[in-house]
């Protein structure tokens, strides 16, 4: 007996709905609303299964990715991405890594439902014009010319350098074994002197309402040794989890020329569920 096609892509539709809403219980959700859908499909009818669920996937997550655009604007203090574990696995294939960051994520926050819909099938996933223009009821032209855009629009955003593995990890180890002593200096030299702090608290955690920018502000909030800091793999890079007093935040970091430029400090207990189990994230 073959196993259902929902189940065999499910890793799949999980990535992809992830990567369109930052969230892997909104994404979990739109999964359970696309599966009652499969049920009640003839499935003698459908030509390519995994097609089929990627649109109806997408579809899914552009409707509930429209109606989280009205709630992210109540959300209290920034609103970062939902941090998942991964293993050291998923940076093997480059472009998945990139394209499930913190930071990639964060700069697809900025895009409208449509056009990061298009972004993610296209530039991550590789799907075809024209299914996607079935996806989000658009014509291929149209598909065309807001991918365009939409690849201008995140170009101007991502970073500027492109980072190797091992780079990425070695500054990560400086920043976290500067975080465990809590040295001033320590954290100065690993840091760009532009360097910007993001946190997400969302009113259920301390937090820095707004993002803090410069070396040495960044640095005076980060130095105090009372904390335990261990490294992690978080959506497909190497990253930090502190703790202090019992609560726990996700740190993804940002490196360009050797420097830490950002940090994204997720404390939003709400986001931090998916830290114990590896996120299977494939394209």
């Amino acid at each position: 007996m073959t196993e259902d096609s929902f189940v065999v892509h499910r890793s799949l539709l999980f990535t992809v709905a992830y990567e369109m809403l930052g969230s892997s219980a909104d994404a979990e959700d739109v999964l359970q609303e696309s599966w009652l859908r499969w049920a009640d499909v003839d499935r003698t009818q459908v030509r390519d299964p995994r097609a089929y669920l990627v649109r109806t996937v997408t579809r899914q997550a552009l409707n509930r990715l429209r109606t989280l655009s009205r709630s992210r604007e109540e959300y209290v203090g920034e609103w970062l991405p939902e941090p998942l574990l991964t293993s050291p696995d998923v940076a093997e294939d480059i472009e998945l890594a990139e394209s499930v960051s913190i930071a990639m994520l964060t700069v697809l926050e900025t895009l409208g439902p449509t056009e990061r819909a298009v972004f993610v099938l296209r530039e991550v996933f590789e799907v075809p014009y024209g299914e996607i223009a079935e996806a989000v009821g658009k014509s291929a032209a149209a598909v065309r010319q807001i991918a365009r855009r939409a690849r201008e629009h995140v170009a101007a955003r991502r970073p500027r350098v492109p980072v190797s593995r091992s780079e990425q990890q070695a500054v990560v180890e400086r920043f976290l074994a500067a975080l465990r002593t809590g040295q001033l200096q320590e954290l100065l030299d690993v840091m760009a002197p532009d360097v910007v702090l993001i946190a997400d608290g969302g009113g259920l955690a301390a937090a820095a309402p707004a993002p803090i920018h410069g070396a040495a502000l960044v640095a005076s909030m980060l130095a105090r040794p009372d904390r335990m800091v261990s490294a992690v793999w978080l959506n497909g890079a190497p990253a930090g989890r502190i703790e202090i007093d019992g609560r726990v935040a996700a740190v993804s970091l940002v490196v360009e020329d050797g420097k830490v430029t950002r940090i994204h400090a997720i404390a939003n207990p709400r986001k931090l569920t998916r830290l114990d189990e590896p996120a299977e994230l494939t394209r």
